[in-house]
This record gives C-alpha cells, sequence and structure tokens, in this order.
C-alpha cells in the first residue's frame, strides 16, 4: 500500500511537517492514532473543515485511527489564530448542540463505528481543571518571551490580546498530552494557521512524558490568488444543507476559476490522480467538464448522490434558461402594483443587499427570463410570470426562481 503521507503530499494537502522523514516512516510502518481539533464556533462545518475531513478520511484508509477533538472547553474561550478580534463567548448549551451537529457531518467521510474513529470533548478535562494546579503543572513549561514570537499572538498584539485569549496555547496543548496519555495519540493535525498550538503541544508532551510526537498541517483552502476560499454571498460555504442547500453548494463547485479547477480536484475530491493528471490537458470551454466533476463529487460526498443529481439537473436546466423544481426558488407573497425589478432582486434572496443588485443592474449583469435588465424602475407585472415562473440571472450562472404565493 502506498504510504499516506505520500499520498497527501501529492494532492498538495500538506503545509508544514514538524520531523518529515519521522512522520513518513512511522505512517510507513505503524498505525498510529492522530488527533484534529473542531472548536463548536458554529451548528454546522464549513468547507475549510472539509478540507480535513478529506485529510482525516486518506489517513483512516490507510488504517490509521483518527481523533476528532470538539473543542466544547476551548470554545469557551476561542481560539485567537487568524482573528483580528476576539471571539464571542457562547454557553455551555450552544456549544453542546454545536457539538451534536458536528459528528454527523464529520461521519460523510469518516467512520465512527467499531472505535475505528474516536470523537472526544476536550471538555471532559478543561471545564472542572484546578487552575492553580493547571499553572504549576503545566503553565512551568511555556515561556511567555517564545509565546509572544507566535504568529498567532503577534499579530493581535497592536490590537490588543486578551489574557483570557493567551491561555488557549495552553489548553490546546494540554489537549494533546492528554490525547497522548489516554489514547497514545502521536500527531496532531490541523490547519496552517495552528502550527504554533502544534508546536506548544509538541514541547508539552515531550516536557512531561519525555516522548516524541508529531505535527502537520494543511494547505488551507485559498483560490489562485492567495484569497481565502469558502465565502458566498450569504456567508460562509457551510455543511448544512439548511444553510448552504445543495444545489448551491453544486454551482459554487461549477463556478470555480478556471485556475483552481485541477488543483481543487486534486486536493478536495478522492478521484485517482492518474485521471486529474488527464483534465490538466484542458483548455477553454473543456474545463467545464472538469468543474461539473468537481461540483458532482463535492455535493455527493456532502449531501449524497440523490442531492447531487438533482443539483446537477437544476444546474443544467439553469444553463439553458429553464427553470427547474431543485432549483433556488423564493415564493412572492404578494405581487403589488408598483413593484419594480430592483424591489424583487433585492428582496428575492439572489444579492446579498439591495445596494448591490441595483449596482449589477446597472452594469448589465441581470436577466429575467433570459432578457438583459436594462433598468431597476422597470415594472413587474403578472406577465412576466411564464407558467406561474419568472426566472432570474445574476451574471451568467447564479439563478433564482421567483413563484406567486
Amino acid at each position: 500500500m502506498e504510504n499516506v503521507f505520500d499520498i497527501l503530499k501529492a494532492r498538495g494537502l500538506l503545509a508544514q511537517t514538524t520531523h518529515e522523514e519521522e512522520i513518513r516512516e512511522l505512517l510507513g510502518k505503524e498505525k498510529v492514532t492522530f488527533y484534529i481539533g473542531f472548536d463548536p464556533t458554529a451548528d454546522s462545518l464549513h468547507i475549510g473543515h472539509f478540507l480535513q475531513m478529506v485529510v482525516m478520511k486518506h489517513m483512516q484508509d490507510a488504517g490509521h485511527r483518527p481523533i476528532a477533538l470538539i473543542g466544547g472547553g476551548t470554545a469557551m474561550i476561542g481560539d485567537p489564530s487568524g482573528r483580528t478580534d476576539m471571539r464571542q463567548m457562547m454557553t455551555k448549551e450552544t456549544i453542546a448542540h454545536n457539538s451534536e451537529c458536528f459528528k454527523k457531518q464529520l461521519s460523510c467521510l469518516v467512520d465512527f463505528s467499531d472505535d475505528k474513529a474516536l470523537m472526544v470533548n476536550n471538555a471532559d478535562w478543561l471545564l472542572d481543571l484546578n487552575y492553580v494546579e493547571f499553572l504549576r503543572d503545566i503553565g512551568v513549561h511555556f515561556s511567555v518571551n517564545r509565546m509572544l514570537t507566535a504568529e498567532c499572538f503577534k499579530s493581535r498584539l497592536e490590537r490588543g490580546l486578551t489574557f483570557i485569549e493567551f491561555n488557549y496555547m495552553l489548553m490546546q496543548s494540554f489537549d494533546f498530552l492528554k490525547l497522548y496519555q489516554k489514547y497514545g495519540c502521536v500527531i496532531e493535525l490541523g490547519g496552517d494557521d495552528q502550527w504554533s498550538n502544534i508546536l506548544g503541544g509538541i514541547s508539552l508532551v515531550h516536557k512531561v512524558e519525555g516522548k516524541q510526537a508529531y505535527g502537520m498541517t494543511f494547505t488551507l483552502l485559498t483560490n489562485s490568488e492567495g484569497k481565502k476560499m469558502g465565502k458566498t454571498a450569504k456567508g460562509a460555504l457551510w455543511l448544512d444543507p439548511e444553510k448552504c442547500s445543495p444545489y448551491e453548494f453544486y454551482q459554487y463547485w461549477r463556478n470555480v476559476d478556471d485556475a483552481d479547477v485541477i488543483r481543487f480536484l486534486r486536493m478536495l475530491t478522492f478521484l485517482p490522480l492518474e485521471e486529474i493528471a488527464e483534465m490538466e490537458k484542458y483548455e477553454g470551454a473543456e474545463l467545464n467538464k472538469a468543474k461539473a466533476l468537481l461540483a458532482y463529487e463535492m455535493t455527493t460526498m456532502i449531501h449524497g448522490k440523490e442531492e447531487a443529481e438533482k443539483a446537477k439537473a437544476a444546474a443544467e436546466a439553469a444553463f439553458s434558461g429553464k427553470a427547474d423544481e431543485n432549483m433556488p426558488t423564493y415564493v412572492l407573497p404578494e405581487l403589488t402594483e408598483g413593484m419594480t425589478i430592483l424591489d424583487l432582486a433585492g428582496a428575492c434572496g439572489l444579492f446579498p443587499s439591495r445596494s448591490e443588485a441595483r449596482r449589477t443592474i446597472e452594469q448589465g449583469g441581470l436577466t429575467m427570463n433570459d432578457e438583459r435588465v436594462s433598468s431597476g424602475t422597470r415594472p413587474v407585472t403578472a406577465d412576466d410570470f411564464k407558467d406561474g415562473i419568472l426566472l432570474l440571472r445574476k451574471g451568467k450562472k447564479s439563478y433564482m426562481k421567483i413563484t406567486l404565493a
């Protein structure tokens, strides 16, 4: 069997490793337990978490055991990594609810049956800590001078870093120590913004147990211009179908930039690398085949084959200018006299705001029933509803089907 380290590297998933040769040898010769942390700051995972789920599946398929660590304790504080401001505090009840939502979504790719993977909550050991004992036993191993050089803290010093956030590195490091002691966990994985926290955990395991632990970080999901991916008009690209419908999810991937599609196929899907390499030869309109495949694979993994088929059919219907039952739909409560296309475009959810709808219309980027809208003041009448349906299109590929109540 091919070494999973080589697979992760070939797919462009690895960013940094603490001991590259040792980790590769370890993953090739032994079955190890590793962990990835998920702070339950929302009631759904998003596409950034999905990248971590992909890595977990690659590792599990190679015989290694994943631990999904739910940060029920650390979420009470909030991770300052990658933040310019302090996270909002959450109640224990909210954190517990969010944690429950995570396991179902993680199970799309990770097999938790028969202890093949574990889900553990760090609230079990963090919430009942004696603070003085924690400082004496754990805090003594951390240098404040060294912590202040960590990127997650440096970026916050000018704007202000609270003492409560300063404790986060100690708590995450303590997580690694506890998982090492209880489950023999020897590798921590995380996004590249977690590098400083991972190093803290490795150091703590070494100082307390005298043993070597390891760390690997993933490439952050960015486009070809280096900008972070995963944002839609409605916010984050959520995995929950109530927050982001399968059709919207499909369309997101169907519309990625030409320069990104092959890299995303390599990183985010499990298609053979040989098949993806063939698609690297695609140019121009041919790349649409690769984009459609990416969209279908992504939607299937998260929402299942049936929803992926529906989303694909809806996307193809929209491309031909036809409405489809699976297309995002807005039911207009009442067609009032004097309603304009700007009123409708701003209300239906196709745009994040009325001002953006106005701007798109002015730039010629909105069509109604396949005819370009030249003015936002154009009235909407009953005649515009063909067989009870009005179809709006923003740009080339974003659609909204509007029906009358």
